[in-house]
């Protein structure tokens, strides 16, 4: 493993960005000037950031660098595609202490890089520092829309359609797993350690060598993924939904509002109703669940619908459509029609199985 303070700062960026070639016409100069340099003339510009700090928004424990690389560029080309747009560029600033290599930001790079190839992004720049409490990552991304296709979260209306993407609450069963795993490993850990303090306290040496041996092999520790596979995909490689803004346009669906659901389709549609002015009726039985996704909440004890609710970190699409839009929706692969806009009268309701209904709060996560 290289340590970083050989390659310095200039060292470490050309490293990192040697192999980067710009695939965008707007793209006119990347990394290797104090600014990268941008064209747009008949398209209407959109940028977005994120900032992911360790400890709060993932963990090191468990999340290897690649995937993180891949998920922080993801998460926001996600929010590109929910103002149907196309991101373009990426800018990504990163703060790292003593414990990281050239190696593992070899390996974020590597993650950055395959999201970017996968929806032909440029990265263009950013900066390296260090730091005292851990990684830190800055994304910024910029995209492009004609003016008359973007849509925005305050477009719905009475009748509208609410329709989701894909399937709910599998990233935040994929954490719940890899959480109690986690526990499971360290609680071993703690375990093995007290026995060792005891047999010192009673001089047992035999013991004490058996003992530490035991813990050394804790490093090899296994833990149960065992027919889990798809709830750990969905939390450590998320996917940004651009396969069904690409699939809406082919069809003429122009949504009437849209938003990416990070915090939870409840938080989401939410925000949707409020800056729309407007109420809505969602059916829990519509709401689009993997199999694994309910199998992981009964064994955890949880309730299957506030995992889909609430969980986050899907990056589904959630938007609206015109009822006139009905059929074609309907025809669409991994869309859920999932309730309606309604009058602000109506209120945000639940509708449960048993026809019951359940004023919507947004109990999404928050990281404040």
């Amino acid at each position: 493993m290289t340590d970083i303070s050989k390659l310095g700062e200039f060292g470490l960026i050309d490293r990192l960005t040697k192999s980067i070639t710009l695939k965008n016409e707007s793209s006119k100069f990347g990394v290797g000037d104090d600014c990268s340099v941008l064209h747009y003339h008949d398209h209407e510009v959109l940028v977005t950031t994120d900032m992911l700090m360790e400890g709060i928004h993932f963990d090191l424990t468990y999340m290897d660098m690649q995937h993180l690389g891949y998920k922080s560029a993801m998460v926001n080309f996600s929010d590109i595609f929910s103002m149907n747009g196309s991101p373009k560029q990426l800018l990504v600033s990163i703060a790292f202490d003593k414990r990281f290599k050239v190696e593992d930001l070899d390996d974020f790079y590597s993650g950055l890089k395959m999201a970017c190839d996968k929806w032909g992004v440029d990265l263009v720049g950013g900066d390296t520092t260090t730091s005292r409490t851990g990684l830190a990552i800055s994304i910024t991304c910029i995209g492009e829309a004609k003016a008359e296709d973007i849509v925005y979260r305050h477009g719905a209306k009475d009748t509208d359609l609410i329709c989701v993407s894909g399937d709910l609450g599998a990233a935040y069963m994929g954490l719940m797993l890899l959480e109690r795993e986690k526990n499971v490993y360290y609680k071993q850990i703690e375990e093995v350690k007290e026995k060792i303090k005891i047999a010192k306290e009673q001089q047992d040496e035999p013991l004490v060598e058996r003992l530490n041996i035991q813990l050394k092999d804790l490093s090899d520790f296994l833990p149960d993924f065992a027919g889990k596979e798809y709830l750990l995909q969905r939390q450590l490689q998320t996917e940004a939904r651009g396969d069904i803004i690409e699939s809406l346009k082919e069809n003429g669906i122009h949504p009437t509002s849209m938003i990416d659901i990070s915090d939870g389709l409840s938080s989401e549609l939410l925000h949707i109703c409020k800056q729309s002015q407007c109420g809505c009726h969602i059916y829990e039985k519509n709401i689009p669940i993997d199999y694994q996704t309910a199998v992981m909440a009964e064994e955890m004890n949880m309730n299957v619908t506030t995992c889909a609710l609430n969980g986050g970190e899907d990056y589904e699409l959630l938007f609206t459509v015109s009822i006139g839009d009905y059929e074609k929706v309907e025809a669409l692969e991994n869309v859920k029609l999932i309730g309606h806009i309604t009058k602000p009268s109506f209120g945000c309701q639940l509708v449960t199985r048993d026809n019951q209904e359940f004023e919507l709060k947004a109990q999404g996560w928050n990281p404040l």
